[in-house]
């Protein structure tokens, strides 16, 4: 084929994908917005109408032809493939080896975190930061804050870094390549508090991950395994949190299908569960200073 237009070749493609064997839930949740993410995600058009028209040319097809056949033969994730996705509206670089950013905290960030955070947070920390997405989101929504993002795997570090100079972010924001809270100054020296605490951190227990799909197999297990219950990190953080979180702070944490571990490990806790109206489970809100 020398050229078609984006829309059938969207078509195609949705067809395409809609007949095979495919787990999507990394940016998208069915065929068609995977086939047009593919083909934006190629081509660098917008996400419009006035998209559908433009013609492709061969060399364009052949390389849209060459990812999906990937997304399909090897079921990797489209984001691998493209080397970028996009997160709460923003475009952010990923590679192999760091888990692909699809957490519903996002949803909570894109509302300023309201109504459960009071005054704007004047630091900020990004625990297991991966990609640094959440993070450099937090950094957009509160301009005032200084952020910091914590991981302890360097080649996402690294990431998270190019990420921050891709947004522009590096003169408040910085990235520390640290086993949870280890390499940050001590609870008692300047910067060693926050006022917002968030992370998605590992906490799927270990039945799902023996039965996790193909598509999550190509993500690497140690950013997703969360040990016995899927908790086994997070009881960490929270055992370190009264010395880190600043007074009236806040800890905003994923555990997703590990909720009812953590309930059950943790019956005390006053966890406060947000709705999260586009899609997602297990985000959990934990304060400094539980309100009356």
């Amino acid at each position: 084929m020398s050229a078609a237009r984006v829309q059938a070749v969207i078509e195609s493609l949705a067809g395409r994908f809609a007949s095979a064997p495919l787990v999507f839930g990394h940016g998208t949740d069915n065929a068609w917005d995977e086939a047009v993410a593919l083909v934006l995600g190629v081509t660098g058009l917008p996400d419009d109408e006035s998209s559908l028209p433009a013609m492709l040319d061969a060399e364009t097809l052949t390389q849209i032809d060459r990812l999906a056949a990937r997304r399909i033969g090897e079921r990797v994730p489209l984001a691998y493939l493209l080397g970028r996705c996009h997160y709460a509206g923003l475009e952010f670089l990923i590679e192999p080896g760091i888990v692909i950013p699809r957490s519903p905290i996002g949803q909570l960030l894109e509302e300023g975190l309201a109504p459960w955070l009071g005054a704007a947070p004047a630091r900020v920390l990004d625990v297991c930061t991966g990609s640094g997405c959440i993070g450099i989101l937090a950094a957009l929504v509160f301009p005032a804050a200084r952020v910091t993002l914590v991981d302890v795997d360097p080649r996402a570090v690294d990431l998270a870094r190019r990420n921050v100079a891709l947004h522009g972010l590096a003169d408040r924001v910085e990235v520390v390549e640290s086993d949870l809270f280890d390499a940050l100054p001590r609870p008692d020296q300047p910067g060693g508090q926050f006022d917002l605490i968030l992370s998605n951190p590992p906490y799927v227990d270990e039945t799902d991950m023996a039965s996790l799909p193909a598509e999550y197999r190509h993500e690497p297990a140690r950013g997703l395994a969360g040990g016995t219950g899927g908790i086994a990190l997070v009881a960490r953080m929270l055992a370190a949190l009264p010395a880190r979180l600043a007074p009236g702070g806040l800890f905003v944490c994923e555990v997703g299908a590990s909720a009812p571990a953590l309930l059950r490990a943790f019956p005390r806790l006053p966890f406060v569960w947000p709705d999260l109206p586009e899609g997602g489970e297990g985000v959990f809100l934990l304060y400094a200073d539980p309100p009356a």
